[in-house]
């Protein structure tokens, strides 16, 4: 395996621990910019909003025109490191908004153009693990990324954790401008394909169910740090770890699953949300325990964002896995990961305490799985 596909990996390892990292630093944020933790929330989601906006656009924009690759996605990234740079000097909530917003975007650019670039370097039996290694940077942020930004928050504050990814991706441009290979674009998207997908109800209700699991996963996700602090009493020193454990499971889960989804999605979505259901009850009603808060967590991380694998081989089953229709999914799974923190920041603005963004985060996750509880009791082989 090239060295440069571990380098975009890293590229979107700092792009992912730039979107999450918000979810350890929460209490800082809120006194520094005088807003409520809840609004503080809300910045993952403007990062999601922009990754939703950003996917379906710029993919289409980089197949219609045949973009060449190495200087399309060099140019990205240099846009990244000036704007993510930029917020270390931001001191007005609003335009940490609009920043969120734009790095968001341009991190649906990356992460697409990274994909298909890892994959034009390797022969066609290394691309799946070429795409696996610069998705893994996405997952690997969650163990290490938030934690440490967390870590780097307490003792420098949000500013060096927010200039420190900058820096990071920074360095990996500077790497990708000696070692990426002149590429030119893939061929000319095939827009019949693409919208047959689209008119097809099973592509739709495939992408509803991936929305409900994410924004499951993230309500409860975005507030784990003033939960753990606030109603369990960990230590801001214990916290991190904690965040590490979950980043942990994710990774098992993601293992386990990745296994079982292409012949059993439809099962492993069924107990993937039944445990991601009962955690978040369990979460919900008795995190003032710290075993039980530690337990919980671990279960949400195994249970939530490992799914998908299975969301994946469901869209595969349903509709042809054209760019434009993975974008769509992706951007419908970021509407999820956003909406599902928004609602949350909402509830705990609203003043129904930071719980409720566990209960939102348990409507959401039954949900899910009433929509995908008629195909187990159809006894169905197939999503169709």
């Amino acid at each position: 395996m090239p060295l440069v596909v571990y380098i975009l990996g890293l590229a979107i390892f700092s792009l992912g621990t730039a979107e999450l990292m918000v979810a350890g630093m929460m209490t800082t944020l809120s006194e520094a910019f005088g807003v409520t933790v809840g609004e503080v929330g809300h910045l993952i989601s403007y990062y999601a909003f922009g990754v939703m906006l950003g996917g379906p656009v710029l993919t289409y924009a980089f197949l219609k025109f045949k973009a060449p690759y190495r200087a399309t996605l060099l140019w990205l990234l240099g846009l990244y490191v000036v704007v993510q740079g930029l917020s270390v000097f931001v001191s007005d909530y609003n335009v940490l908004v609009a920043i969120r917003i734009v790095t968001g975007i341009l991190c649906a650019g990356c992460l697409s153009l990274s994909l298909a670039t890892s994959m034009a370097l390797v022969t066609i039996e290394n691309r799946p693990r070429a795409a696996s290694i610069v998705i893994a940077g996405f997952m690997v942020s969650n163990v290490f990324g938030v934690p440490i930004a967390t870590i780097i928050d307490q003792y420098w504050g949000w500013k060096m954790s927010f200039g420190l990814v900058a820096v990071l991706v920074l360095v990996c441009l500077l790497a990708l401008v000696r070692l990426l290979p002149q590429m030119t674009g893939g061929a000319s998207i095939k827009m019949a394909e693409e919208i047959k997908a689209f008119k097809n109800k099973a592509y739709w209700k495939a992408c509803t169910t991936s929305c409900l699991i994410l924004g499951a996963s993230f309500a409860a996700f975005s507030y784990f740090v003033p939960v753990l602090m606030d109603v369990s009493g960990f230590t801001i020193q214990t916290v991190p770890f904690i965040l590490m454990l979950y980043g942990l499971a994710n990774i098992i889960g993601n293992m386990v699953t990745g296994r079982l989804a292409y012949r059993h999605s439809l099962a492993v979505m069924v107990v993937g949300l039944t445990v991601l259901s009962i955690s978040l009850l369990g979460m919900a009603l008795f995190v003032q325990y710290q075993s039980i808060a530690i337990l919980a967590v671990i279960l949400i991380g195994l249970s939530g964002v490992p799914m998908n694998p299975a969301m994946m081989a469901r869209i595969v089953s349903v509709a042809h896995p054209g760019p434009m229709v993975n974008a769509v999914h992706t951007s419908v799974i970021n509407i999820g990961l956003g909406g599902g923190s928004y609602l949350g920041g909402m509830a705990i603005s609203s003043g129904y305490g930071l719980r409720s963004a566990l209960w939102i985060g348990l409507i959401l996750a039954i949900l899910a799985l009433l929509s995908v509880l008629p195909y187990a009791r159809r006894g169905k082989q197939g999503w169709n």
